[in-house]
């Protein structure tokens, strides 16, 4: 008597080339080091919507410009956290888009904050370059493009 199978497959794992020097690179944007990089932006996503709720919630009144800022600095960074998680065609490109927009939205805020010091009472995610947060918000993104850009190779070989 045959035995029944299984209508569903065994997930795949994600598949790896090799670099220069013969090193592994994981075509999948969430393994290998680039676990790393969706932790410390699922951080960011967390510290960053934090922030906007109470700076909104308690003196939107004071900077509104630079809070709404700050809610959309958090918005992108969730948005690059999933994207950068789920992997897939669909998924780098909102991944791209979304550490284009981080990395412009850093160096634009970046410039304003420190051109008119008055539209930044309270510093924000993005303003000063990130220096709140070691600039980090700075480095992040391209970071995350060049880990894009080189799983992205991994995954064409």
């Amino acid at each position: 008597m045959p035995e029944p199978t299984s209508s569903t497959s065994p997930t795949p794992t994600p598949s790896t080339s090799t670099g220069q020097g013969g090193s592994p690179v994981p075509s999948h944007t969430s393994s290998g080091p680039g676990r790393v990089l969706v932790a410390v932006y699922a951080v960011f996503a967390l510290a960053a919507s934090a922030r906007a709720v109470v700076q909104i919630a308690t003196n939107f009144h004071e900077a509104p410009v630079a809070y709404l800022l700050s809610g959309f600095s958090a918005a992108v960074y969730v948005v690059a956290t999933v994207a950068l998680a789920r992997g897939g065609a669909v998924a780098r490109r909102v991944a791209w888009c979304a550490c284009t927009v981080e990395f412009l939205g850093v160096v634009t805020v970046g410039i304003f904050s420190l051109l008119d010091r008055a539209a930044f009472p309270d510093a924000t995610v993005w303003s000063v370059f990130g220096r709140g947060y070691a600039f980090i918000p700075l480095v992040l993104p391209i970071i995350g493009l060049l880990w894009l850009r080189r799983t992205g190779r991994a995954r064409r070989a």
